[in-house]
C-alpha cells in the first residue's frame, strides 16, 4: 500500500514539503493531486475543487496548476523558446516567452537545443514549462535530485520569486537542507503515513536539544554495554543506536563530549568515530523511526 490514509492541508501561499524516503509513497501522494492518479479511497480537495467532476472540470482544474514530474523528457532538439512556447500553447491565457525564460534564468539560452543544456538548467526548463500559464499551485517532485549545489539553489531562487507572487507551493524532497531552507511546514512521510508534521523549527525543537553527538567503537566493538551509562551523562537528553553507531541528542556540546570520551576511557574502548552537528530534520526523522532517510 503506497498511501495509507495520509491526511494533508496545504495552506494558501505556503511552501509544504513532504519528506521520507524514496518509496514512503510520496510521487503516488502528487501524482493524486495533480489528478494522474486515481486514488483507491478517500477524498481529494485542490483549489476547493475535486477530480473526475468531468472533461471539462477537469480541465479547468488543470489550468490553475503548474506540474513540474520527478523525470521530465522533453524534446533534444527543440531549442529552449520553442519548448516554452510548445508548453505555452496548450493553455488558454499563457505568459510571454521572455518572461517565463527571465523568471527561471534562461534568457542566455533561448536558442539553445534542449539536449545542450546542463542538468541543472534542464530542471530550470522544466519548472519554466510548469509556471508558463500563471498557475496558482505549482507541485514539484524531488525538484533538486541529482543537482549540484550551485544549480540547486538556482532552482530554489526560482521557488522563492514563484511564492513572492502569491503562488502556493508543493513539494517532494527527501534533502534536509531544502526542506529547512524552503518550507513553512512539513510532513514527514514513512510508508505511506504522515508520522509528523509541523515546521522546520518545530520538528527540531521536539527532540529536546538542539546538537547531535554521533560516535562508533573501534573493531566493529558492540556498544550495546554503554547505553545506560550514555544516557546517564550531564547535558544528554537521549541516546538511540543506529546500526553500528551511537547518536546521542545532547544540549550542551562542550559538555558531552568529554564526558563521553571520559567514559570510554574509563572503559578502555576506543573510538573509530566522533562527529557532532546541529540537529536536523534528518535526526527527527532518525529519532522517529531508528534509521537514516538514506539508509530507509
Amino acid at each position: 500500500m503506497a498511501v495509507a490514509g495520509l491526511d494533508l492541508t496545504v495552506l494558501p501561499g505556503e511552501c509544504f514539503g513532504l519528506l521520507g524516503p524514496n518509496g514512503a509513497g510520496k510521487t503516488t501522494t502528487i501524482e493524486i493531486l495533480e489528478g494522474l492518479t486515481a486514488p483507491d479511497a478517500g477524498d481529494v480537495e485542490v483549489l476547493r475543487a475535486r477530480w473526475g467532476r468531468g472533461t471539462g472540470a477537469d480541465g479547468a482544474l488543470r489550468e490553475r496548476l503548474g506540474i513540474q514530474l520527478q523525470e521530465t523528457q522533453l524534446a533534444d532538439k527543440l531549442t529552449v523558446e520553442e519548448t516554452v512556447r510548445l508548453f505555452g500553447s496548450f493553455y488558454r491565457d499563457a505568459r510571454p516567452v521572455g518572461d517565463v525564460l527571465a523568471l527561471v534564468g534562461l534568457e542566455e539560452k533561448r536558442g539553445a537545443w534542449v539536449k545542450h543544456l546542463s542538468g541543472g538548467q534542464k530542471q530550470r526548463l522544466a519548472v519554466a514549462c510548469a509556471l508558463v500559464h500563471r498557475p496558482e499551485l505549482l507541485f514539484l517532485d524531488e525538484p533538486t535530485t541529482g543537482l549540484d549545489p550551485q544549480s540547486r539553489r538556482q532552482l530554489w531562487e526560482v521557488i522563492g520569486r514563484f511564492r513572492a507572487d502569491g503562488g502556493t507551493v508543493l513539494l517532494t524532497t527527501h534533502y534536509m537542507e531544502e526542506a529547512e531552507r524552503l518550507c513553512d511546514r512539513v510532513a514527514i512521510v514513512d510508508h505511506g503515513r504522515v508520522i509528523a508534521l509541523d515546521t522546520p523549527r518545530r520538528l527540531v525543537a521536539s527532540l529536546g536539544a538542539e546538537h547531535v553527538v554521533e560516535f562508533a567503537l573501534a573493531d566493529g566493538a558492540d556498544p550495546a554495554g554503554l547505553l545506560a551509562e550514555l544516557e546517564a551523562l550531564p547535558g544528554v537528553r537521549a541516546v538511540r543506536r543506529i546500526a553500528e553507531r551511537v547518536a546521542l541528542t545532547v544540549a550542551e556540546v562542550h559538555r558531552a563530549v568529554p564526558a563521553v570520551l571520559a567514559l570510554l576511557e574509563r572503559r578502555g574502548i576506543a573510538l573509530a568515530l566522533l562527529v557532532t552537528h546541529h540537529a536536523t530534520l534528518e535526526d527527527v526523522f532518525v529519532s522517529l523511526t531508528g534509521r537514516h532517510l538514506r539508509d530507509a
